[in-house]
């Protein structure tokens, strides 16, 4: 399956995937559209308060955060030049605006508290019970078989991988930026598209001998109780302190 570090016990593996599905599609959506530093600010907290539920791993958590700011980085390095508008810093031909700074923070807050909130409410989900849940809210079917497939098969493929590097490099193969090196890597990708091809029919007929007829059937069966009731009550006020001072409320 993928790496999933975030899928451990807490009290939010109590609660219905479906419904945590929907909360951080609705979240996000709503994070996305706010405009106000404050609003994005308690967004941030609320996504910090389910990763604390979801007991995420910090390591894993500060990699992955990591990654987001990367991209968030270029953002500064060009929105506060490029963005017309009132001047606070001017070096020769260089103008900072105040407009682009304040949209370089909404961006960054907003960005890491939609990662929280999906880190915390998808993220802690394992790969199956993702599939499952994505099924049940009617997703498209291939989608689903994609997911599922590629959660099941992608570490395989990557083992495959690192056999295939590891008999270059009993052979004597270094990566170098050379033509050579080019070649080979070329060569490999392909031999690890024959096998990926050939593990797929294989994985084919296994299942049609199985008596697979395009659906998936869980074990696990979803059903709202009180802990997803309480879930929601707990949000959901959270959310609406936010779209209220978003709306120009005050604290």
């Amino acid at each position: 399956m993928f790496e999933q570090p975030f899928v451990r016990d807490s009290s939010i593996q109590q609660t219905d995937p479906r419904l945590r599905v929907l909360l951080a599609v609705l979240l996000a959506v709503a994070l996305a559209l706010l405009r106000q530093v404050t609003a994005c600010c308690l967004g941030l907290g609320l996504g910090c308060l389910l990763l604390a539920l979801a007991r995420a791993p910090l390591r894993a958590l500060w990699r992955r955060l990591a990654a987001v700011n990367v991209f968030i980085l270029f953002l500064w390095l060009v929105t506060p030049w490029t963005t017309p508008g009132t001047v606070v810093w001017q070096w020769h031909f260089v103008e900072v605006s105040r407009e682009g700074l304040y949209l370089s923070l909404l961006v960054t807050l907003k960005s890491n508290a939609i990662a929280c909130v999906f880190l915390a409410l998808v993220a802690s989900l394992p790969a199956a019970a993702l599939g499952h849940a994505l099924e049940r809210l009617g997703c498209p079917d291939k989608l689903v078989f994609l997911f599922l497939f590629t959660g099941r098969y992608i570490h395989l493929l990557a083992g495959e991988w690192q056999d295939l590097m590891t008999a270059a490099r009993l052979r004597g193969f270094r990566p170098r930026t050379s033509l050579h090196t080019y070649r080979t890597v070329a060569s490999l990708l392909g031999l690890l598209l024959v096998r990926s091809h050939d593990r797929a029919l294989r994985t084919r007929e296994a299942m049609l001998l199985r008596g697979f007829s395009g659906r998936f059937h869980s074990l696990d069966s979803f059903s709202l109780g009180p802990a997803d009731l309480l879930f929601v009550l707990g949000v959901t006020p959270c959310l609406a302190c936010i779209l209220w001072i978003e709306a120009g409320g005050s604290l």
